[in-house]
């Protein structure tokens, strides 16, 4: 049996964000797709006139090409990418069969208050490029799709495994426990896991295989035998 995964990158970031859970998932039996975000992996300019609905449609797009091949998919979405894969799923409920959400921008922090964290030697040599490749027309696009995906938490029907950095330097720490309460599903059917010393880059973490394998046991857990159309 295969487990068909869709990674999704966060905003100005790329596949690098999600590689090594993509890397571990592959190892075990699971078939993993990554891709480009629309005006992603450019210049500065080629994000200007990009809309958030671009980057659901890219993501929509993707999904469709796997769904040629096989009857469902799992969604794994990084910061952004998690509300990608949120919204997608509303979409295809019935092809979505599980989602990982990875440190879920539900509540970003504020301007101000990404740059008192960003004055950190270790933030800055993280995201010193970034500050300066982003126009503030692709910032606006973050910050409508965070606000549009407030209106469809509740409709999410899949089993979701939600992860919560507890250092995120990017997103307010109650961002998980209010997603997980948002969601409008049973309690069999949801998880939330806080990875305690971990920054927004959840997946270069200390020691992440341990959680990687809750992961991996999650899709397990709800994943039907898929056969090929």
């Amino acid at each position: 049996m295969s487990h068909i995964c869709l990674l999704i990158h966060g905003f100005t970031g790329g596949p690098y964000e999600i590689e090594p859970l993509r890397a571990y998932l592959a190892e075990k039996d699971c078939i993993t797709k990554t891709f480009v975000l629309a005006g992603h992996g450019g210049t500065r300019k080629d994000m200007l006139n990009v809309s958030y609905q671009d980057w659901i449609a890219g993501a929509d797009s993707e999904l469709q090409k796997l769904l040629e091949q096989h009857e469902s998919v799992h969604l794994i979405g990084f910061s952004t990418g998690a509300l990608i894969a949120a919204h997608l799923s509303v979409r295809y409920p019935e092809q979505i069969l599980t989602l990982t959400l990875l440190s879920a921008p539900v509540f970003p922090l504020n301007p101000r208050q990404i740059m008192r964290t960003l004055i950190q030697p270790q933030m800055i040599r993280a995201y010193w490029h970034n500050m300066w490749q982003v126009p503030p027309q692709a910032t606006r696009e973050f910050y409508k799709i965070v606000r549009a995906s407030h209106e469809i938490y509740h409709q999410v029907d899949t089993p979701s495994f939600i992860v919560q950095a507890g250092q995120d330097h990017l997103v307010k720490p109650h961002s998980g426990t209010y997603l997980y309460n948002q969601l409008q599903i049973e309690e069999d059917n949801k998880c939330l896991l806080v990875i305690a010393d971990s920054g927004h880059l959840v997946c270069h973490c200390k020691d992440p295989s341990a959680w990687f394998e809750e992961v991996y046991q999650w899709i397990c857990r709800h994943t039907n035998p898929v056969q090929r159309l």
